[in-house]
């Protein structure tokens, strides 16, 4: 072969390397979904996510589940990504069966908590100490949607303290409502609860000690992705994996969210405009 065929053979084979290198950049996947179960902090945390991802250039769907669905979907790659996998107690099932199939990337809140609760009027300190009169409660402990890690944990602390009460399973709505009408009452309530959430700023509560501990300790919010995702959408997972939100920050937030008429979606677009020097630390 001459030296100009060389030439030729060896420039053909470098643009070929060159297409399919610009051709690789430029087939990241754009469209996103990020499954989110909704609790206030889940909530705010998936709508500033999505928002600095679009503010990025993707499309993003946020899609709500119940907790097993959205380990589920992350699992089977039908979502992209979750911001929302309490670790390592309240979402331990779902770990356990599915932390093969998927990408755990780590905590983006520390310090988070699960437990009940009472507003500090009520003179009782302990889980222990709803047995002393149950019925001043309505023989009840107010929870969350079915199936819920919290409400497994509550499941287990009614049977493991003997409590002769029902555990009420409803949303975190319906148990914000009812601590609401109790409180404004000034009536007896135990409600199933967690950190971060709005209502420790709205009202003064206390969290019942757990000898026990059915509830156990500290807990990280973490980020956990598809298996596929790093390779579809490089940058997508850099921003993802850098994530992360203070107990303070989430918990402002929800407070915006909890005003009449808040759209979370404006409240997280808002904060991410005030944040901006946070956010450039997870998108460079």
């Amino acid at each position: 072969m001459s030296l100009f065929g060389k030439y030729v053979k060896t420039a053909a084979v470098a643009a070929t390397a060159l297409g399919l290198a610009v051709g690789a950049a430029q087939a990241e996947k754009k469209d996103l979904t990020i499954a989110y179960v909704e609790w206030s902090d889940a909530v705010v945390a998936t709508n500033i996510i999505k928002t600095v991802l679009e503010d990025k250039g993707y499309k993003v769907k946020i899609v709500p589940l119940s907790g097993a669905a959205m380990w589920q979907a992350v699992a089977t790659g039908e979502a992209d990504a979750m911001v929302a996998a309490w670790l390592p107690a309240t979402h331990a099932a779902y770990n356990a069966k599915l932390k093969d199939k998927v990408v755990d990337l780590g905590p983006n809140v520390t310090g988070a908590k699960i437990g009940w609760a009472v507003p500090t009027y009520v003179d009782i300190t302990t889980i222990e100490d709803i047995k002393k009169d149950p019925a001043k409660f309505g023989g009840k402990v107010i929870g969350i949607d079915p199936g819920a890690g919290l409400m497994k944990a509550s499941e287990k602390a009614v049977k493991d303290y003997g409590l002769p009460v029902k555990l009420v399973e409803g949303s975190d709505a319906t148990m914000v409502a009812a601590l609401k009408d109790a409180y404004a009452k000034k009536e007896p309530i135990v409600v199933t609860t967690w950190t971060p959430h709005w209502m420790f700023a709205e009202w003064d509560l206390k969290y019942l000690a757990d000898p026990k501990g059915v509830f156990g300790g500290e807990e990280t919010v973490n980020t956990v992705v598809s298996t596929k995702l790093k390779e579809e959408a490089p940058e997508a997972y850099k921003i993802l994996d850098n994530f992360s939100l203070s107990l303070d920050d989430e918990q402002k937030v929800m407070v915006e969210n909890n005003k009449p008429g808040a759209d979370p979606a404006a409240t997280a677009k808002a904060w991410v405009a005030a944040n901006k020097d946070k956010v450039d630390t997870w998108t460079k």
